[in-house]
């Protein structure tokens, strides 16, 4: 059987403001050919197939049109979905039944009664596997299975879920087909982009250890992380990563997806071969300059340097500058530099310069970097910055409230 394996697309994204269907459309025209011109048996999306938990009417589009084009193109193929923490679980499992037309199986949740759900038996083409089809689990989803002597687990509650689902995988798995596991997780040792995956739990429990997935999985098909990457060194467990940039901080990444094709020898033994294969960009991401700030005329020079010409796409651009540039006519400036670019602007990220007394206080001169904390940390940070708390710890039962409130409103955006 030869599968590939895909995530976080994140359609309907709006990339401070700009639409990206140009880009996600450009991305699937590759990834049909692709398809097709690797005879794939199935296609496994491991989570974020949405940006926000209501998505579009053009995004839910975007992803029926690209089912409906994959099986026509390939009528064999079958499509495993799973529901990432981006995504509402309800919103995915609404599609279910239409989706199923097209071989295309969707898991939107967990339920402790019935693990079974989440398995699924793929049989296409004279082949045959077994799929753990683990969606994004919230600490609700996993709140009976979460109690420890301690205390409530996240970290076992997620444990002790994939135990179950791989419970029922293994009891109906009798022909020893390949057994692949899915998951929307932080692994631990993942390496994350600075600003775009969101914590998935607040306090240090978010990250899962890659024992969860048990031995016996022949694959580890995972999302959430943006950058691809193996899990715990193994070539088996692994995140494909994003299929184009999420953000500024991931403009230097490689986007792929992985090719997995499994082998059954005479002696009913499994190989596995993992193959990525890289995206082509549709469009730039442009961070100047490169390196350290620059004066804003020689900023405003490389700007006008920027030959996009070639672009059939527009690139993306942001700037940097020092706070002590910005004058009342820096933004003028910057708007003459960009004059008649083929350029999607993304604004300008302005450089305070530390006192050599003050450099150890974090100061946030775009609001976009407020956004890349954990709550937590702000809170800690909020706590540090007043004058009555300095020197204190946030309190353990304000953490607590924190995270409940954290969770509830996640599970509400949901709905």
């Amino acid at each position: 059987m030869k599968v590939l394996h895909t995530s976080d697309w994140h359609l309907g994204q709006q990339f401070y403001e700009h639409d990206r269907r140009v880009e996600h459309q450009a991305f699937f025209t590759w990834l049909l050919a692709t398809l097709v011109e690797q005879q794939i048996d199935l296609l496994l999306v491991a989570g974020d197939i949405y940006h926000t938990a209501t998505p579009s009417a053009s995004a839910e589009n975007q992803l029926y049109q690209f089912i409906k084009d994959a099986k026509k193109a390939c009528p064999l193929l079958h499509v495993v979905i799973i529901a990432g923490n981006h995504d509402s679980a309800n919103r995915i499992l609404a599609a279910q039944p239409l989706l199923a037309q097209f071989d295309t199986h969707v898991v939107g949740r967990f339920d402790v009664a019935t693990p079974d759900e989440t398995v699924i038996t793929i049989n296409t083409n004279g082949k045959r596997a077994v799929i753990v089809a683990m969606p994004f689990l919230r600490a609700s989803d996993v709140s009976s299975l979460s109690q420890t002597e301690n205390g409530s687990s996240y970290a076992q509650g997620v444990a002790k879920a994939y135990e179950l689902a791989l419970e029922q995988a293994v009891n109906i798995n009798e022909q020893n087909s390949p057994l692949i596991v899915m998951g929307h997780l932080h692994a631990k040792g993942g390496d994350i982009s600075s600003d775009s995956e969101r914590n998935l739990v607040i306090g240090g429990e978010e990250s899962i250890s890659a024992n969860v997935f048990g031995k016996q999985a022949n694959y580890v098909a995972l999302g959430h992380l943006h950058k691809a990457q193996q899990v715990a060194k193994s070539d088996v467990i692994r995140y494909s990563g994003t299929p184009i940039p999420m953000s500024f901080s991931e403009r230097n990444y490689t986007h792929q997806v992985n090719i997995i094709e499994f082998i059954t020898d005479k002696k009913q033994h499994i190989s596995t071969t993992v193959n990525p294969l890289y995206i082509p960009r549709s469009a730039d991401v442009i961070v100047l300059p490169k390196g350290e700030c620059v004066p804003l005329s020689e900023l405003c020079e490389q700007i006008k340097a920027l030959d996009t010409s070639q672009n059939t796409v527009a690139p993306y651009l942001r700037v940097k500058l020092k706070s002590s540039d910005t004058d009342t006519t820096f933004r003028e400036q910057i708007e003459q530099a960009l004059e008649g670019k083929h350029i999607k602007f993304c604004g300008i990220e302005r450089v305070r310069e530390q006192l050599a007394n003050n450099d150890e206080n974090t100061v946030f001169e775009d609001l976009s970097e407020v956004e890349m904390l954990n709550p937590l940390n702000l809170l800690e940070q909020a706590f540090a910055n007043d004058k009555d708390m300095a020197g204190q710890s946030v309190p353990d039962e304000l953490k607590a409230l924190l995270s409940d409130v954290i969770n509830e409103l996640t599970e509400q955006e949901q709905l």
